[in-house]
């Protein structure tokens, strides 16, 4: 049998290397130009003298998106509101995608990993999500191992015990989001009240394009109240508002579509009988291919 084309090993690869720089970048648009550029720079390399194509790949796809991160800084301080990364959105009933790990795609957790510097990121994910050993990793950051295992202590510092919060969803979270339906959309405050946890936060992005809260809610009883005020100015013009169960970057979640046209994501961290956390994504820049995705399926 002879070798793959160097075209046919990158498209092997290509899921894996999308993975990465989606963790590590948050949005599909600079994952994927990412990844295009590993690949134009990969056409340029010596293939057959490599070692690893995957070790190269995921070194090159790695680094462009440290730097990416630094370039991205400047415009996430100018962000209108909270950023939240952007969803990856599925059917529950279609096959999930290959996803190594989905507890570490959650938007939850890529939201923790906001609290890390680039290059605590990219070793956190190279050991955490590829099982790169130190040696791997030393390579792809172009640093010494006892560097990287620097950068690794300190990434666990930084994240501390939030890392053992992130579990798949199950039969009692999918109960929580049906409850929780039910609720919002009745604008039951009591009822909504009872399925969050007292010090429940939400956090909404809107990005400056959609009307959301500008800063996180936090407490039972101010969410509730949102919810509430969203169902009494739903119902005062008429409109009708669904809630379409779908999976959030792996764990259930829910679409969002005023009149029949998708508006929001919300994704929830969520534990025993208690929703902890509810992060609502309506940019319409990062909402327009789940639209697309959404309407196509329709």
């Amino acid at each position: 049998m002879s070798p793959p084309s160097e075209t046919q090993t990158f498209l092997d690869l290509r899921p894996r290397l999308f993975g990465i720089a989606y963790r590590m970048l948050g949005t599909t648009q600079d994952a994927e130009d990412a990844v295009q550029e590993a690949y134009l720079r990969w056409r340029e390399a010596d293939a057959r003298s490599l070692r690893s194509p995957q070790a190269w790949l995921v070194s090159v796809t790695t680094r462009l998106c440290i730097d990416r991160l630094r370039s991205l800084k400047v415009e996430r301080e100018a962000y209108v509101g909270p950023w939240l990364p952007e969803p990856i959105v599925a059917e529950v009933t279609s096959p999930e995608a290959e996803l190594e790990k989905a507890q570490h795609l959650s938007i939850a957790f890529l939201l923790m990993l906001e609290r890390l510097s680039p290059e605590e990121r990219a070793a956190f994910l190279l050991y955490e999500v590829l099982d790169f050993d130190y040696a791997e990793i030393a390579d792809a950051l172009q640093r010494s191992e006892g560097a990287c295992r620097q950068l690794l202590y300190r990434a666990r510092q930084r994240l501390g015990e939030a890392r053992g919060r992130f579990s798949p969803s199950s039969a009692q979270h999918r109960a929580l989001l049906e409850q929780f339906v039910a609720a919002t959309t009745a604008g039951d405050i009591d009822r909504v009240v009872a399925l969050l946890s007292e010090d429940a936060q939400l956090v909404a992005d809107g990005g400056g394009k959609a009307r959301v809260v500008l800063k996180p809610l936090h407490g039972a009883h101010r969410i509730a109240r949102l919810f509430h005020a969203v169902a009494r100015q739903v119902a005062a013009h008429g409109a009708r508002l669904d809630h379409r169960l779908v999976r959030v970057n792996g764990e259930l979640g829910l679409l969002r579509l005023f009149n029949g046209v998708p508006h929001s994501v919300l994704a929830f961290e969520t534990a025993g009988d208690r929703i902890l956390s509810i992060g609502i994504v309506a940019n319409p820049g990062k909402m327009s291919g789940v639209a697309d995705r959404a309407l196509a399926g329709a």
